[in-house]
């Protein structure tokens, strides 16, 4: 009868301790705000009629209105809007160190995206836009993958957009985006449940369409009908959307948008606009519907690349292409990044130590996948390469659809810049690419061409954990536990890509996490070990778990265990076993075991 009552007890604090972690469980993991949506009132199978970044269950994933005026800045605006989403959504920007909330710099994009008449490194004084005069995401997209920014506000202030800001400087904080991918929501919108999932995963979407008052209506809900004839002319972030939404369109259904003219326009600095906007959400070939993808603190110290401006064409000659480069340090390559032309591409990406007689050779690392959507990507090397000053190396890239993108001279005539040329140089020797059996150098065939395929070189991070798990005896067939912590103690914002790799080969373990990464201004990070006891009496088990630096596996460290079990098998029921190793996670069900009744049940 005690173990009935006991049982019965247990099952219900199990079943309201459940109950109670689902209604309370966490909302952001692996980088998303939905990774569990079981658990949450919104699905991502089907996304709701109504949402909104600025309340998605109490919590806000939208930075402050901004006030680009009197300059035309929109897209930094927008662009910049998007990754501060991001960087609420990930928890990045706390991550990082960084206190309020996220605010990156529209001006030092403004002055340093290399397509202007300040500033070309491919060809210095030559023609370009005007600065504070527009852009488009295609070149921001070039900023961001040569690592130059973006920074913080604090870094590069938009009150002194007059003057250029330092390019670089040791004081200023630097972020990079991993990914921005690019969208259609199609003629008939079927990709529209594609776009909200992606707004709801990682935060606000950088979109592009033609503003004007006649489109917009006394409720600020904007819509320009399929004829007209104006062109695209201002930049927005997209943060939610009402499928209900009443506009001067036909149909109803709006999304909700932050703009970039203070918060004293429109509804406190948002507006809505019609899914059926003659733009909105449509591809266009320079102003991409993006979604900025985990924006994190700068982890690279260096990046190789031939590609300034980065992609500007499609390559349909070859699937396969390489650039040369060589190592200026002693260093560890950790990753490439590259562009997709199109959705749905499948990757390969090899490092090789040689290319002699027209052949490449020496396999140093290598990675394959599939890219769903296209964009620029970043990919962490499985296996990163040890690099000497003065070695040459080549990255491989081939792609199965949409060409190969790469940059070469563009020439533009858009309303707002003028016919304006941007100039690209490259050099012989630097890419290649395979055709009719043969490797080719693009400079041949082009003299301002380079293939978009960058090497990425980690700052060093430094592994360190000090301490011992001595679990003293413990029941046969029980489970314990233990909270370790590691540090990244490396230089600043280096990433640290840690994971537990070894533990001994007795009982049933078990590690959260058991992999994961770390800033040194992160603090440390705790891991909870677990082990279920092995079942063989009076004995003493010891050994050691290992953690290493996925990027390093010289730097690593070891964790001496050791737990003994006694002479006769223990003696309680199982569950009653159960309860007294959760005790010290649960105080609530030590609190109620403490009660003289339980006390009773759990000595007999």
């Amino acid at each position: 009868m005690k173990k009935k009552i006991v049982g019965i007890f247990v099952m219900t604090l199990l079943i309201a301790w459940g109950t109670s972690a689902s209604a309370f469980s966490i909302k952001y993991c692996n980088n998303n705000l939905f990774c569990n949506s079981n658990n949450l009132s919104v699905s991502l199978e089907n996304p709701p009629p109504t949402f909104d970044l600025r309340d998605v269950n109490g919590s806000n994933y939208v930075s402050s209105v901004r006030d680009q005026n009197p300059h035309g800045t929109c897209w930094a605006h927008a662009i910049m809007a998007s990754m501060e989403s991001n960087l609420l959504v990930t928890g990045n920007w706390k991550i990082s160190g960084e206190t309020g909330e996220p605010d990156l710099s529209e001006a030092h994009i403004d002055w340093w995206n290399g397509f202007n008449t300040f500033n070309n490194d491919d060809v210095p004084g030559s023609d370009g836009l005007t600065p504070h005069w527009g852009s488009y995401c295609r070149m921001a997209s070039a900023y961001f993958a040569r690592v130059e920014g973006p920074v913080r506000e604090i870094d590069a202030p938009y009150s002194e957009i007059d003057d250029p800001p330092e390019r670089t400087n040791s004081n200023y904080h630097y972020y990079y985006v991993r990914d921005i991918e690019c969208y259609d929501i199609g003629e008939d919108l079927g990709n529209i449940d594609l776009v909200k999932k992606k707004i709801m995963i990682h935060g606000a979407l950088n979109i592009c369409f033609c503003f004007n008052s006649l489109f917009l209506d006394e409720n600020y809900c904007h819509y320009q009908p399929p004829n007209s004839d104006l062109e695209l002319n201002h930049n927005v972030a997209i943060i939610g959307w009402d499928d209900n939404k009443v506009t001067p369109a036909p149909e109803r259904g709006a999304w909700l948008c932050k703009n970039s003219w203070g918060s004293d326009w429109g509804l406190d600095g948002y507006f809505w606009i019609s899914y059926y906007d003659k733009y909105c959400c449509h591809h266009h070939p320079d102003e991409w519907v993006a979604s900025f993808q985990d924006v994190e603190p700068m982890s690279y110290k260096s990046i190789y690349y031939h590609d300034y401006h980065g992609w500007q064409y499609d390559f349909k000659i070859s699937s396969e292409a390489f650039n040369s480069f060589t190592s200026m340090d002693d260093e560890f390559l950790t990753g490439v990044s590259f562009y997709t032309c199109t959705d749905n591409v499948d990757y390969e990406v090899r490092i090789y130590d040689r290319f002699e007689n027209g052949e490449l050779s020496g396999v140093l690392s290598s990675i394959f996948g599939t890219i769903d959507h296209m964009g620029f990507h970043t990919i962490d090397l499985d296996q990163p390469v040890y690099l000497k000053e003065g070695d040459f190396f080549y990255i491989y890239l081939e792609l199965s659809d949409g060409g190969l993108p790469y940059d070469s001279t563009i020439h533009l005539d858009y309303w707002w810049s003028g016919d304006v040329t941007i100039e690209s140089v490259s050099h012989p020797g630097e890419s290649y690419y395979y055709d009719e059996g043969s490797w080719h150098d693009l400079y041949d065939l082009d003299s301002t061409a380079n293939f978009c395929i960058k090497g990425l070189v980690s700052k060093t991070s430094d592994l360190e954990c000090d301490d011992n798990i001595n679990w003293g005896k413990v029941k046969l067939g029980s489970p314990v536990t233990h909270n370790i912590f590691i540090t990244n103690v490396g230089e600043p914002f280096s990433k640290l890509n840690w994971e537990v790799s070894e533990w001994p080969d007795w009982g049933m373990w078990s590690f959260s996490p058991n992999k994961d990464y770390l800033y040194p201004e992160s603090g440390a990070e705790i891991i909870q070990v677990s082990v279920v006891a092995p079942d063989e009496k009076n004995h003493e088990f010891t050994g050691e778990i290992k953690i290493v630096n996925k990027e390093n596996s010289e730097d690593s460290c070891t964790i001496p265990v050791s737990l003994a079990t006694p002479k006769n098998r223990a003696t309680n029921p199982l569950f009653l076993q159960f309860l007294e190793n959760f005790m010290q996670r649960f105080p609530l069900l030590a609190k109620l075991l403490q009660l003289p009744i339980f006390n009773k049940l759990m000595k007999s």
